[in-house]
């Protein structure tokens, strides 16, 4: 379990929070489960969105740009950080065993998510403007589309934020907002050195159940698995 003094505002560095990560496999940015950790109540409030080495909103893009963590919007549409020990079984237990086409094909994706993955396929690592553009999907009116159709690819595990790009001027300045970049699951895990889980879906239910007996609190468990219709 984590200790009590990391519960309560604890982890100040990068390494710390990626040691969490480690040790409970799955943690949220914000609260999610009942009586389990998240990233916001494991750091400081005034550590946040200053951009500094303390900053944990700049964390969330190096553990997956250094293959510490898979992040995206993995459950219920919000971000996660699971961790590369424990995210091979969670594509095996909760990702799709047919292709995106296929799915697209029996209605169980939509036509801009498949649009989108190809893109994203194509061009590992693309942010968002130009996916956008890629996509035919720049105009506003578009724009739910397209953040409902990017959450959709990483709500069955297609796709995974891989990074934050800054946007800079012609002068290399840093101008406006940062912008999010995707990958593929496997060419991330591939790139990250993470190699596919060896077994069944039920073994890598298995596999995950047994690691969340170690750490995980009873009410976490029950959250989850009600979350995954186990």
């Amino acid at each position: 379990m984590i200790n009590s003094e990391a519960q309560q505002g604890g982890i100040t560095t990068y390494d710390e929070a990626a040691n969490i990560i480690s040790e409970i496999g799955i943690l949220p940015l914000a609260t999610l489960l009942p009586d389990h950790p998240s990233l916001n109540s494991l750091t400081k409030a005034e550590n946040w969105h200053t951009g500094s080495e303390l900053d944990p909103w700049a964390w969330r893009a190096r553990f997956p740009g250094e293959g510490i963590a898979a992040y995206g919007k993995f459950i219920k549409k919000k971000a996660i950080l699971i961790s590369k020990e424990w995210f091979p079984a969670y594509v095996a237990a909760l990702g799709s065993g047919s292709t995106l086409e296929e799915r697209y094909k029996n209605g169980l994706c939509s036509r801009e998510a498949l649009t989108l993955f190809r893109i994203i396929r194509e061009d590992e690592g693309i942010e968002t403007r130009r996916l956008r553009t890629e996509a035919d999907m720049k105009a506003t009116e578009k724009k739910t589309a397209f953040d409902n159709a990017v959450t959709e690819l990483q709500g069955t595990l297609d796709i995974v934020i891989s990074g934050v790009d800054e946007r800079k001027n012609a002068e290399g300045e840093k101008s406006g907002w940062n912008s999010t970049s995707f990958e593929t699951v496997s060419h991330w895990m591939e790139d990250s050195g993470i190699s596919p889980f060896k077994g069944t879906r039920t073994e890598a239910k298995e596999w995950l159940k047994s690691e969340m007996d170690k750490v995980w609190s009873p009410a976490a468990k029950t959250w989850m698995y009600k979350a995954w219709k186990w």
